[in-house]
C-alpha cells in the first residue's frame, strides 16, 4: 500500500477514485481500460493535499517554496506589524506593587484580636 500522502490516482469526471499506487506504470493498464468507457479520465499525482500533473511539478513547487523567508522580510519582522514583544505588557517591574495592595488597609492589631475573640464566641 502506498503512503496516503503521496500517490498516483485516477480521476473520472474530476472525481477521485480508489485507484491509488506509488508507481505510475502500475495504473496505466487500468487507465486505458477506463478510457474505453469514460470520456474524462485523468491520471494525477496527489501530494501535500493537492493534485499535480506530475511528480516533477510537485517537486518544483516544493523547491520554489523553500526560498529563505529572511530575504522577503526584514530582520525585525513580526506578525501583525508590531515590532515589540507582545508579552512585555504582562511583565511586572520589581519596584511596582499591585493596585489592590495599595487599596487594602490593615487593621490595628488590637481590633483584629478583639474581632477574633468575638467570632470564636459565636461559633460555640
Amino acid at each position: 500500500m502506498p503512503p496516503r500522502f503521496a500517490y498516483w490516482t485516477i480521476l473520472i469526471d474530476g472525481q477521485p477514485t480508489a485507484f491509488r499506487v506509488r508507481d505510475r506504470q502500475d495504473l496505466l493498464p487500468t487507465l486505458n481500460q477506463l478510457k474505453r468507457t469514460n470520456k474524462d479520465v485523468l491520471l494525477r499525482w496527489f501530494a501535500r493535499g493537492r493534485l499535480w500533473e506530475s511528480q516533477q511539478q510537485d517537486f518544483d513547487a516544493r523547491r520554489q517554496r523553500k526560498t529563505p523567508v529572511e530575504s522577503q522580510r526584514g530582520r525585525e519582522w513580526r506578525p501583525g506589524g508590531q515590532h515589540k514583544d507582545p508579552r512585555a505588557r504582562f511583565k511586572k517591574s520589581a519596584g511596582t506593587r499591585r493596585q489592590s495592595d495599595g487599596i487594602r488597609k490593615r487593621r490595628p492589631p488590637s481590633e483584629a484580636k478583639a474581632e477574633g475573640k468575638q467570632s470564636s464566641a459565636r461559633k460555640r
